[in-house]
């Protein structure tokens, strides 16, 4: 039976609570168009969702190596959903949100320690790694669920702008994550079937790999390269690329909305 220690452990942080409830308000607020500034609501709903989703994805790679063996997880904090206990704020949260704001990216960073050495059977180590963007996945699924199943009547525009930019974003998240780059999750997946002397030889450039990944993505070919690829993606789910657009142009609330959007407000 589980202590009140390991029970505390594993307890919602209100923290996490917290940015559920700016998620549900905030999203109450674009449905209804309560907002008097429909942009900021919007701003508000789809990076208290994203947050949400970091959370989430941190969590499935913590209950994961918690059932693969690692049990210091736990006491880590890591199964609270609380992003303060995350080994690197910077790269947890700060960073992914930037890149949402600057390139309409959506690209989760390192966070979770995960103490390898407890750990046996490469299969597990894989999986640990694979879990993350598989709870992205997820998420995608949800958010083009409504396109998909034809499921829109009734929903407003700017909901149905947010709605498909946090798509765009969790499956770039997901895309993005399986790359086999040092420091994403996509490596993670490959390390343990590399030979030693591979990874010893990789591991310096680790804690590049996110940087760099945003860094080639900013290169206008490859963007339009990699963003042609992730529409197409999308509107075989049913999301067209005036639906993204208008989400992120009003995400950015704080510059001059294009008025082909029709934003009110």
């Amino acid at each position: 039976m589980p202590t009140a220690a390991a029970r505390s452990d594993r307890r919602i942080s209100p923290v996490f609570l917290g940015i559920v409830a700016v998620t549900a308000v905030s999203g109450w607020a674009v449905w209804t168009d309560f907002a008097e500034r429909p942009g900021i609501a919007l701003f508000l709903f789809v990076t208290a969702a994203w947050v949400v989703s970091l959370c989430l994805h941190e969590y499935a790679h913590a209950r994961t190596a918690l059932h693969s063996g690692d049990i210091s997880i736990g006491a880590k904090g890591y199964l609270t959903l609380n992003p303060l206990k995350y080994t690197h704020a910077l790269l947890s949260i700060v960073l992914p949100v930037l890149f949402v704001i600057m390139g309409g990216i959506g690209l989760p960073g390192g966070a979770v320690f995960i103490e390898r050495g407890r750990i046996r059977g490469r299969w597990r180590h894989s999986l640990i790694s694979a879990a993350g963007p598989l709870t992205n996945v997820l998420f995608a699924i949800v958010c083009t669920a409504p396109f998909w199943l034809h499921a829109l009547d009734g929903v407003p525009p700017v909901f149905r702008y947010a709605l498909g930019f946090l798509a765009l974003l969790q499956v770039t998240a997901a895309i993005l994550n399986f790359v086999p780059v040092p420091g994403l999750d996509g490596y993670g997946v490959i390390e343990p079937w590399l030979s030693y002397r591979v990874r010893r030889q990789v591991e310096p450039f680790a804690p590049f790999g996110l940087i760099a990944v945003f860094g080639v993505l900013w290169i206008p070919e490859v963007n339009a390269v990699f963003f042609d690829a992730i529409h197409g993606l999308l509107r075989a789910l049913g999301i067209d690329e005036f639906t993204t657009y208008c989400g992120f142009d009003a995400y950015r609330f704080w510059r001059a909305a294009d008025p082909v959007c029709s934003l009110p407000g």
